[in-house]
């Protein structure tokens, strides 16, 4: 079994719930889903090797569905080559259990993640 991530490759995503409860029971039942709870709002989606995904609990559901997350090695120099080729910075890098992890913008209007383990 592999838990290696690939640099800059999609390896992550999330889907927002309104209902924790109610989603966990659809998907575990329609798909075989299993979970890991980190508190209320937050559910990673375990896969064969490891985390591939997360519901996460927000009043609506998010604008534009899901929110599709990259892998870097170096979040620093994934957030100077985003905003290099002209993307926008829409949530910092921050600190989560696991790792840190930023949002940007592409020129088009996408809103994607980008996380590291460090």
């Amino acid at each position: 079994m592999s838990n290696t991530h690939e640099h800059h490759a999609i390896d992550y995503i999330e889907l927002s719930v309104t209902d924790m409860a109610a989603a966990k029971a659809f998907y575990g039942e329609a798909f075989g889903w299993q979970f890991n709870d980190y508190g209320p709002a937050y559910a990673g989606i375990q896969g064969s090797t490891r985390e591939m995904g997360g519901l996460t609990l927000r009043h609506e559901v998010r604008a534009g569905g899901p929110l599709v997350v990259l892998f870097s090695q170096d979040l620093d120099a994934s957030v100077s080559a985003v905003e290099s080729a002209g993307g926008t910075i829409v949530e910092p890098p921050f600190a989560f259990p696991g790792g840190r992890r930023f949002h940007f913008r592409d020129p088009a209007g996408n809103e994607l993640g980008v996380w590291a383990e460090k």
